[in-house]
C-alpha cells in the first residue's frame, strides 16, 4: 500500500473552465475567471480588495511593497514559517526580528511581541499555523498602541476564523496560498487581500508592474505608465480558472477535510492519553480549516523512528519548519528576541500525517493502525 503524504484533488470542473478560458481568448491575467476569483474572495472573506498572484509568496512580496519597508526597517514574526515569510521583507531590506511561538497553538507568542518592538519596528507579520487563527485582538491592541501595521500570513488559512473573523481579514493585509498542498489550490497561485482602503489602488499598482494600468481600462485615465515600484504578480488565467472550480466546491472540500481531521484525532485520543503523542489543540474561539493533522512526539529520536516505520509501510509523513533563525540566512539578515525555546523544541518533535482527499475509509485506518504498531513495537523492545 502507497500512501502519500499529499494528493491533489479535483472536483470535475477544472478542466472544462480551463477550455472555458481559452474560448474566451484570454489566457493572460485578470480575466474572467480571475474576476471571478476576487469576487469571491471579496465576498468570502470580506476584505476591501483581494488580487490573485502567483504564489503566496508573490502576495508576501506585495505586502511588503505596500509597507513601504526600507533599509534597517525591523518587522516581528516568528521563526516557525516558511521562508517566504521573512524574504519578502529581507528583499526590501527589511529585518526579521524572531519571537518564540506559543506550545499550544505553534502560533506566534503575543506574550513577547512587545519586548521586540523598537523604534525601527515598521509591521508585525503573524503566521495562523495549520489554519488556527493566532491572538489577533491581542495582536492589533498592540500595533495599535505602537503604530504599527499587522500582515497575516494566511497561507493556510482559507476557510477558517478567528472569533467569527475568516483569517486574512483581521490586519492591514493578508496572503493566501494556493499550492496544491493546500485545502483549495490551482497548483501554484496564492492572493494578497487588502483590508486597509487607503492601499487598494496601490495595491493594483505594484501588482501590475507599477503601472496604472487597471485605471486604465476601467476608463479612468486615457494611457497608463508607470507610477510606482512593481513587478509582474498576476498568475495566468488558466490557473484563474482551475482555481474557481476549486472556490465554487470550497465548503464541500472543508467539510471533507475536517471529517478526516476529525478521524485522526479520535483514533490517536488513546495514545495522547498514555503521553505517547501530543494531539493539536484548537482553541474554542478559533475554526480551524483542517489544512493538516500533526502530532508532537516525545524526541527527535523518536519521530526520525516513527517516519521511519511509516515509510517501511508505504505511508509518507514529514516533520516541518527547519526554524529560520538559526538557518545560515537567519542569522545574517535577522536576530532574535528571546530564547526561541518552544520553537526549537517544535520543530525536532512535530510530525505532519497524509492529508488528502480520498485519505477516508482503509487509507486512513492503517495510518492510525501503523502509528500504533510503532509503540507496541517500540514498547517490546524496552
Amino acid at each position: 500500500m502507497n500512501i502519500p503524504f499529499n494528493k491533489p484533488y479535483m472536483t470535475g470542473k477544472e478542466l472544462y473552465y480551463i477550455s472555458q478560458a481559452h474560448h474566451n481568448a484570454h489566457l493572460s491575467g485578470d480575466g474572467p475567471f480571475t474576476k471571478k476569483c476576487h469576487a469571491w474572495l471579496e465576498q468570502r472573506i470580506g476584505c476591501h480588495k483581494a488580487l490573485l498572484t502567483h504564489s503566496c509568496t508573490a502576495a508576501l512580496e506585495m505586502a511588503a511593497m505596500l509597507a513601504d519597508i526600507k533599509q534597517g526597517d525591523e518587522i516581528i514574526m516568528p521563526s516557525f514559517t516558511f521562508v517566504s515569510t521573512a524574504n519578502a521583507f529581507v528583499l526590501r531590506g527589511g529585518v526579521p526580528v524572531f519571537v518564540d511561538i506559543r506550545p499550544d497553538t505553534m502560533n506566534m507568542d503575543e506574550s513577547q511581541i512587545e519586548a521586540a518592538i523598537t523604534g525601527k519596528t515598521k509591521a508585525i507579520v503573524v503566521v495562523h499555523y495549520a489554519g488556527v487563527g493566532c491572538e489577533m485582538d491581542t495582536i492589533m491592541g498592540i500595533a495599535s498602541r505602537h503604530d504599527l501595521l499587522v500582515i497575516e500570513d494566511a497561507a493556510q488559512g482559507i476557510m477558517a476564523a478567528y472569533k467569527g473573523r475568516p483569517l486574512g481579514s483581521i490586519g492591514h493585509l493578508g496572503a493566501l496560498s494556493f499550492h496544491e498542498t493546500k485545502n483549495i489550490m490551482a497548483g501554484e497561485g496564492g492572493a494578497i487581500l487588502i483590508n486597509d482602503p487607503r492601499l487598494g489602488e496601490r495595491g493594483e499598482i505594484v501588482r501590475e508592474k507599477g503601472t496604472n494600468r487597471s485605471r486604465f481600462f476601467r476608463g479612468q485615465v486615457d494611457k497608463y505608465t508607470w507610477v510606482d515600484i512593481g513587478s509582474s504578480f498576476l498568475p495566468s488565467e488558466l490557473i484563474a480558472a482551475f482555481l474557481y472550480a476549486q472556490m465554487e466546491e470550497a465548503e464541500r472540500i472543508n467539510e471533507r477535510r475536517l471529517a478526516i481531521w476529525h478521524t485522526y484525532h479520535q483514533a490517536l485520543a488513546m495514545l495522547e492519553a498514555k503521553g505517547l503523542l501530543r494531539r493539536p489543540v484548537i482553541p474554542g474561539h478559533c475554526r480551524h480549516n483542517a489544512h493538516m493533522y500533526y502530532i508532537l512526539l516525545s524526541d527527535l529520536t523518536c519521530r526520525t523512528q516513527l517516519i521511519a516505520h511509516l515509510k517501511e509501510q508505504g505511508i509518507l509523513a514529514v516533520f516541518h519548519y527547519v526554524p529560520l533563525h538559526d538557518s545560515p540566512a537567519g542569522t545574517k539578515y535577522g536576530h532574535t528576541v528571546g530564547d526561541m525555546k518552544v520553537t526549537q523544541d517544535t520543530s525536532m518533535r512535530l510530525l505532519r500525517l497524509p492529508m488528502w482527499l480520498g485519505l477516508e475509509g482503509a487509507l486512513q485506518q492503517t495510518v492510525c493502525e501503523q502509528i500504533c504498531a510503532y509503540f507496541m513495537k517500540k514498547r517490546v523492545q524496552q
